[in-house]
């Protein structure tokens, strides 16, 4: 009987913050980091499960080790009944009853979760032949919600709700599925937007997001009001009146500062406010989107859990719901979130803003289009131009739209050789980044 025998993990991290790529208001130096992890096996023919937690520099170390406390929880299962009960893997590793007590379901070990959790799945659709998004559009309603921990949400959303989201969408998704081959899914792009880029910069990249054919792009705010006054003013300038702009204050306000910010920019016609306040502060954030009317509000990226996005959905309290494939416990958990995005209403306009996040958030949104929702209706995934020459299924889009995966699993396998470059601290980037340093 094939077992899991191993899980590998290493420390990988890329040197973006030379260049300030993803910098905003509350990270103006962020390092893009993976604590990735590879699930070895006895057998499957040679295939590996591939997956990592994002992270921007210092405390990966601290993800890699929590992902390593998974091991002996993992470690000698076996491989079959492994991965034809994944929704039970993922409720023993959140359910541990000493690991939880390190969240519960939130922060490192959970995020270590996502890792293991995700990597597995990987595994699976890699022995299947599909990639994720086409695996688990074409399971069974039942075997969808066989993958949901209910624990606490199930005064949002019951097993019954969730069976019948599902099976509504069932006698379609064929359609759906051959419609987005044909067609892509929408994207936006967050790369003229860094606090960290000139407006030189910026202009050049919002003139390329339109020849590119977007149609959203967005801006980080939050370091100085007339700043961003004139930010969005240059956007708007190189883009034109019809292209849709989002904006991103990456938690950097009290409520009442949040209210007045935005306020102030919502004669720039904004498509959404992202994360304005804490990701915690759900009664803030209603607080906010009651203030601000009718500017819609976003969120998720910082949403430790299915229980925080059920309350924010509760409350009313965003317009878009922005669910990220590595801060909640992988693939499993992400499920529950779009089911219950699913059962409000509210659109799922993933986050990817990371190394290897579009690689696998596509997937999610593909497979909420099919499976789920039945709807590209003011959804898009985000979409940043880095790092993704590192990955060996890299994120393809075109004319503004994902191009849907053909590749056997979860696109989170990262080359060999940029594994080896840029481990930390001993890869050939991370050397010659200290010499340069030494001689400064």
């Amino acid at each position: 009987m094939e077992q899991i025998t191993a899980l590998d993990v290493r420390d990988i991290r890329f040197p973006t913050s030379s260049q300030a790529d993803g910098s905003d208001a509350m990270h103006p130096d962020p390092d893009y980091s993976a604590a990735y992890v590879v699930v070895h096996t006895d057998g499957t023919h040679g295939h590996e499960g591939h997956g990592f937690a994002f992270t921007i520099g210092r405390g990966n170390e601290v993800q890699t080790a929590a992902i390593q406390a998974l091991a002996p929880l993992v470690v000698g299962r076996p491989v079959a009944e492994t991965l034809s009960n994944l929704g039970g893997l993922g409720k023993d590793l959140v359910h541990d009853s000493q690991l939880r007590w390190l969240g519960p379901e939130k922060g490192v070990i959970h995020m270590a979760v996502a890792a293991v959790v995700n990597a597995l799945w990987d595994l699976r659709a890699k022995l299947a032949g599909k990639p994720v998004w086409l695996l688990l559009s074409e399971s069974t309603p039942e075997e969808i919600v066989d993958l949901v921990d209910f624990r606490y949400i199930s005064d949002a959303l019951t097993p019954e709700e969730a069976l019948a989201i599902l099976r509504k969408a069932a006698p379609t998704r064929s359609e759906r599925a051959t419609r987005l081959q044909v067609d892509g899914y929408p994207a936006y792009t967050s790369t003229p937007g860094w606090l960290g880029y000139d407006d030189a910069k910026l202009r050049r990249l919002c003139r390329e997001a339109v020849e590119e054919g977007f149609d959203q792009i967005k801006l980080k705010i939050g370091r100085d009001l007339d700043e961003d006054r004139r930010r969005l003013a240059i956007a708007r300038t190189e883009c034109g009146l019809d292209m849709r702009i989002a904006v991103d204050a990456n938690q950097r306000f009290d409520v009442g500062e949040a209210i007045a910010w935005i306020r102030a920019l919502a004669p720039h016609d904004l498509w959404w406010v992202e994360e304005p306040t804490s990701p915690d502060d759900v009664l803030g954030y209603a607080a906010i989107a009651r203030a601000v009317s009718p500017v819609p509000l976003a969120s998720g990226e910082h949403v430790h859990n299915r229980v925080m996005f059920k309350q924010l959905l509760q409350l009313g309290a965003i317009s878009y719901l922005q669910l990220d494939a590595t801060r909640v416990a992988g693939v499993n958990e992400n499920v529950a979130v779009l089911l219950l995005a699913a059962k409000y209403g509210v659109p799922v306009c993933p986050h990817a803003g990371g190394v290897g996040l579009c690689e696998l958030v596509q997937h999610l949104a593909m497979f909420d289009y099919v499976a789920v929702s039945g709807s590209v209706e003011h959804r898009a995934v985000e979409y940043i131009d880095h790092l993704h020459e590192h990955f060996v299924d890299p994120v393809v889009v075109q004319r503004g739209r994902y191009r849907t995966p053909r590749a056997p699993g979860f696109g989170a396998t990262i080359r060999p050789e940029s594994l080896e470059q840029f481990a930390y601290p001993d890869g050939a980037a991370w050397r010659e980044r200290a010499a340069g340093d030494q001689w400064k």
